[in-house]
């Protein structure tokens, strides 16, 4: 717990409220005689925490930005992949405490259940030191490294990196599986983007496609810096 604190950045006055938040409702229904809560209250205040940061965001950062088009952003940056993303980072998987079926069936690299201790999390910051401490949180995981939006800005990221790509010609893109891990039913793939067969950004997801979509926006990310 210590060490995931410091991953967190934050010490907690109240540990009981990062300990629910890791808490599946399979370990708090097995052991529901301790009186064991789960994280699920907690998800559900992480969301709106999680919400109004990133639209606050949005809204300062990107003036010019219609809504329609905040809104899509939005939901790109707080959707399950992208909260997936931020557990594996801070390796949230190797301290939640899970039932002994979600144990056996991978529960520790699903992206369903890291994602929703992610925002878990967020809200035992929020509890535990205020808005000020889980918005710092937000914006160092998820949003500081977002960097200036171009108006064409468009969740289809292998399109974006494929039209980036064809602006000089001769250059070409390939999409290769990296690897995999986890049980059949709930397989994480890691695909690797190559242009003209070097590797330029990679990304893990539940299915292949997603996967390439995440690896294409690291890639765009790269090759706008």
């Amino acid at each position: 717990m210590t060490e995931l604190e410091t991953r967190l950045g934050h010490r907690f006055k109240d540990a009981s409220l990062l300990e629910t938040a890791l808490t599946h409702s399979s370990y708090a229904n097995e052991n529901a005689a301790a009186h064991c809560l789960c994280n699920e209250r907690l998800e559900f205040l992480g969301d709106s925490v999680l919400g109004v940061t990133v639209a606050d965001h949005l809204y300062r950062q990107y003036p010019e930005m219609p809504e329609g088009r905040m809104t899509r952003l939005r939901a790109e940056l707080v959707c399950e992949q992208s909260l997936y993303q931020i557990a594996r980072k801070l390796d949230i998987g190797s301290c939640l405490r899970l039932g002994k079926g979600e144990e056996r069936n991978g529960g520790r690299l699903r992206p369903s259940i890291l994602s929703d201790a992610v925002e878990a999390i967020i809200a035992a910051l929020y509890l535990d030191a205020g808005m000020e401490t889980a918005a710092a949180f937000i914006h160092r995981c998820l949003l500081d490294d977002l960097g200036p939006m171009e108006p064409s800005f468009t969740t289809d990221f292998k399109t974006a990196l494929q039209e980036l790509v064809q602006r000089q010609s001769g250059r070409t893109l390939a999409y290769a599986l990296a690897g995999e891990e986890g049980p059949d039913h709930a397989k994480i793939f890691t695909m690797q983007v190559l242009l003209n067969g070097e590797p330029i950004g990679s990304g893990v997801g539940r299915t292949k496609k997603e996967a390439e979509q995440t690896a294409a926006r690291n890639a765009l990310e790269a090759l706008k810096e």
